[in-house]
């Protein structure tokens, strides 16, 4: 593992501290983020909805605006035609709420992710067209759909594209395509969500109601979790529709969103971290359109049906639980299998492999040996599946080097999905990794730690935690600081559960902690100095018990001035 200690410059550092009153870490913490000014750390910790780009910045919103008004004032049907994941369900809801309150009649459809898979089909549109819809809004899908697009067209329908995934050469032919991704497109925010362009749509629509504010403010709260889910960069506008998504989770109305922070174990009056959207509520969402079908979440958040929410919601948890032994079975067949150094790209794919699931195995592939994989379902001749990343290697780019080989396929730079004959999935694996091969290098497959600062253990205290959490929420672009603490001395080490390291250190007033770190113990014998990397983390359960509310969670450590060295 490589280290990194970002460069600080103290007399700007101690300048931005006394001007924003903050501890001496945190303002070393935003400087070395590129948060440099005043003002601009200001909105970075303390971000509101005047933060919000003008939603008419966005290429083709005037138009689409204009043509939904006309349906809702000619009382025309309006279908949303989404995703099944949590970007895409989110984004119906959001959209049909919006869409209602302005008095407007809305249906939705939302794929089967086994029978029908992802994106747009004529079918659906020709079944529109014969039950007299003249407006179609995609949401968080749409952007490759141009023969579909023109199916429409030729029925007399109307077609609004949202959507944020990375364009073609040329757009669907639509009435109007929202996707701040577009080449002609100079919207300032380029990586929103499909919640995001959804809320911006939203956003428009809303601008002359008197209830703006807070009905934007309420609508936060699903793109929060949205954006949260689709690994979008935590940064710029999609803080600020987090931070603020995030504290208005504090108090939920909403019957269906209620019942589900229920069965994810949050409580009423506590806003959740993205963490916790994303490994507990996220999850649960997603399930639906993993293992049954995607609708059920939409009836969720749009139901005033109290039972009947708690209903969906402990069915989610149920489908949860059994996404999760499905997603375990395939992650071990894929890891059993052997990896070599030459293999700079993987593909995995067996016959049968729950199609819903592989995105995620593929994910934790990535973890166990950081490089770009693909993990595919076989069915019927056909394999079906997605890919992750890692920073160095474009998905989508690689794909398109060899398009003929596949029935579909879209994405972005991190993760993607494509649809490809079965017998021809081992010259897929051959290419991809060629293709992989002329880009990555072995520094590439090594993972780094980015340091944000060098601190003191004496800096640490509950005052300053705090300014730390107020950094937050953490997650990808906006990762949870890194500290190196130099020269420290080790007073004791426990192991605990033959696992994890429990490390007492001089000049800390509670225990330091590294899970799965057994194996290193040894590098932990009282009275050794040590350069330390940690995080710091919440801890709830100690605040119960009257300690600390926060703990030091160690990530890498090294013989005093080691690091020091590697970063010279």
């Amino acid at each position: 593992m490589k280290s990194s200690v970002a460069p600080s410059d103290p007399a700007a550092v101690s300048s931005l501290a006394r001007a924003l009153n903050l501890a001496p870490a945190v303002a070393r913490i935003l400087w070395a983020r590129g948060y440099r000014d005043v003002p601009g750390a200001r909105r970075f910790l303390a971000p509101s909805l005047d933060d919000l780009h003008d939603p008419y910045l966005l290429q083709g919103m005037t138009a689409a605006v204009e043509r939904i008004q006309r349906a809702i004032e000619q009382n025309q049907p309006i279908l949303l035609y989404g995703d099944y994941d949590v970007d895409g369900t989110s984004s119906v809801v959001i959209l049909k709420k919006g869409i209602e309150l302005l008095g407007g009649h809305v249906t939705f459809h939302v794929p089967h992710r086994l029978r029908e898979g992802y994106g747009m089909r004529s079918d659906v549109v020709e079944d529109a067209a014969s039950k007299g819809v003249k407006l179609i809004v995609s949401v968080d899908t749409g952007i490759r759909a141009g023969e579909v697009v023109r199916t429409a067209s030729g029925l007399g329908i109307d077609v609004i594209v949202t959507d944020h995934h990375l364009p073609e050469a040329e757009l669907p032919p639509a009435l109007a395509v929202l996707n701040p991704n577009r080449r002609d497109c100079t919207y300032p925010e380029k990586n929103l969500c499909g919640a995001g362009v959804a809320l911006k749509l939203i956003q428009a629509l809303l601008a002359a109601h008197p209830k703006r504010d807070a009905l934007v403010e309420s609508f936060l709260k699903l793109a929060a979790i949205a954006t949260v889910a689709d690994v979008v960069p935590l940064t710029g506008e999609n803080r600020v529709i987090v931070k603020r998504g995030l504290e208005g989770l504090r108090n939920v109305r909403n019957p269906g969103l209620r019942a589900l922070l229920d069965v994810s174990d949050l409580a009423d009056g506590i806003s959740p971290s993205a963490g916790q959207i994303a490994f507990r509520v996220a999850p649960r969402i997603n399930a639906a359109g993993r293992m049954a079908s995607a609708s059920d979440v939409i009836e969720l958040f749009c139901t005033q049906d109290a039972d009947r929410a708690r209903a969906i919601a402990a069915q989610l948890h149920d489908l949860n639980k059994d996404r999760q032994q499905t997603e375990a079975e395939i992650t071990k067949l894929c890891l059993d299998q052997i990896v070599t150094d030459d293999d700079v790209a993987l593909v995995f794919a067996g016959e049968g492999w729950h199609r819903g699931v592989v995105g995620i195995v593929a994910s934790r592939v990535v973890e166990r040996y950081h490089r770009p994989v693909f993990v595919l379902g076989i069915e019927n001749g056909t394999a079906q599946g997605s890919g992750r990343s890692i920073p160095a290697f474009h998905l989508l780019e690689a794909l398109e080097q060899m398009p003929e080989l596949f029935v579909k396929f879209g994405g972005h730079r991190q993760a993607a999905g494509l649809t490809i004959p079965a017998d021809r999935v081992e010259e897929f694996r051959a290419r991809f990794r060629a293709h992989a091969a002329t880009i990555l290098t072995t520094e590439d497959f090594i993972k780094t730690l980015d340091i944000d600062c060098e601190i003191d253990f004496r800096e640490i205290d509950d005052a300053s935690v705090a300014q730390i959490f107020s950094l937050a929420p953490f997650g990808f672009g906006n990762p949870a600081p890194l500290f190196v603490a130099r020269n420290v001395e080790v007073v004791s080490c426990d192991v605990k559960n033959e696992k994890h390291v429990f490390v007492k250190l001089k000049g800390l007033r509670s225990q330091a902690k590294a899970w799965n770190f057994a194996e290193r113990a040894a590098e932990f014998q009282p009275g050794a100095r040590i350069d330390l990397v940690f995080c710091i983390e919440d801890d709830a359960y100690s605040a119960a018990r009257g300690y600390a509310p926060w703990q030091i969670i160690m990530k890498d450590v090294r013989p005093a001035a080691a690091i020091a060295q590697a970063a010279g």
